[in-house]
């Protein structure tokens, strides 16, 4: 007999619920750099939320010395963990899961991270007590919808009663392609109408904007 499955959200984490997308653009460009690969620090920005992988070929190219993937995702991680113990939560971070939770939603965190990058994250958030799971979100060339689904599945959560929150023209694509309600925050960097064309189903500014209008959002249809 098939259990049922709760109705939830899952949030994206860098960027969407943690001031991290300009960490990592400041990191990914020392460590491309380091391997003297000049990238525009613009570029790689709009290439967050892609994953790792994806993200190297879409801004070095099919082309490239691939033997250098490897110690340039290695740079990027430990330039990045210097970062670690000064991690802040965007505006309403917090109180926005708290929010969800109190609403009957389970509330999973997707995230590549894991281990002491983990714990800093769940550190800065200060949610432990209604974070209902958190599910990786694998790397690969072709990170998007797969993982995704992937993600959604290993969160346990009913993929119709579902909705994502993220902050990257990627994330509201991969949303779309599982027919998953997206919310885009700007918060991260990307613009109110590039979400909105990419398919957001609503945008707000930050989680404390979200939080604010969380009764008119798709959330609120969920519970």
């Amino acid at each position: 007999m098939e259990i049922d499955r709760p109705a939830g959200v899952l949030f994206d984490v860098d960027g969407t619920l943690v001031d991290t997308a300009y960490l990592h653009t400041v990191s990914w460009w020392e460590a491309l750099r380091q391997a003297d690969q000049e990238i525009p620090m613009a570029a790689i920005h709009r290439a967050l939320g892609m994953g790792a992988q994806r993200l190297l070929e879409h801004l070095l190219g099919p082309e490239r010395d691939r033997d250098a993937d490897d110690r340039i995702r290695y740079g990027h991680d430990s330039l990045f963990a210097e970062f670690w113990d000064r991690l802040r939560p965007l505006p309403g971070a917090a109180a926005l899961l708290r929010a969800c939770a109190a609403r009957g939603l389970r509330v999973v965190l997707a995230t590549s991270a894991d281990g002491r990058e983990l714990d800093a994250i769940r550190a800065a958030l200060l949610a432990d007590d209604v974070i209902g799971g958190v599910t990786p979100v694998a790397d690969g060339p072709t990170r998007g919808p797969d993982a995704l689904a992937t993600a959604l599945d290993n969160a346990g959560l009913d993929r119709a009663r579902t909705v994502f929150v993220g902050d990257s023209v990627w994330d509201v694509a991969a949303a779309g392609d599982l027919d998953l309600p997206c919310i885009g925050l700007t918060c991260g960097g990307t613009g109110r109408s590039e979400l909105a064309g990419a398919g957001a189903a609503a945008v707000f500014d930050d989680p404390a904007a979200l939080l604010a209008g969380l009764a008119d959002s798709p959330v609120a249809a969920l519970a």
